[in-house]
């Protein structure tokens, strides 16, 4: 089995876990998060993502986590986390998955904070040759109401 380990896992639990210096009360705060995992013959793959934000009167601030593993019993299996940030918008894009020979599992994750939306969308499919696809995808949309 070649496992492709959790992206970001780390980097989440030391952003949780790490105290604010000086913490105000949030106006308005929303959180979002998808994920979702395929598997067919050997292979499976699974990704998530997670986006939170907090409004006060100095100004909103945003965190955003994505990661994913794939695995497979014979073929290649990967998973890669792209995360970007540009000014008050963070998007992050997580894919996996795992193909041995015709027999495939994939995940795909986009998860972005834009001001006062965050929203995540996670897409799986897996796929056994001469067989049907199975397809899901998973949304979660929230605005954040307007500071006055």
């Amino acid at each position: 089995m070649k496992p492709i380990n959790l992206i970001a896992a780390a980097s989440i639990a030391l952003l949780a876990a790490s105290p604010a210096a000086f913490a105000e009360e949030c106006n308005a705060a929303g959180t979002v998060g998808t994920g979702g995992s395929a598997s067919a013959g050997g292979t499976s793959a699974s990704s998530v993502g997670t986006a939170g934000a907090c409004q006060t009167d100095g100004g909103t601030t945003s965190s955003i986590g994505s990661g994913g593993s794939a695995a497979t019993t014979d073929g290649k299996a990967q998973s890669k986390t792209h995360v970007n940030d540009n000014g008050d918008k963070l998007k992050a894009q997580t894919k996996a998955q795992a193909v041995d020979q015709g027999t495939f599992s994939k995940s795909r994750t986009k998860t972005s904070t834009d001001g006062d939306t965050l929203q995540s969308t996670t897409r799986t499919m897996s796929h056994v040759p001469g067989e049907k696809p199975v397809k899901s995808t998973t949304s979660n949309k929230i605005i954040l109401p307007e500071q006055q």
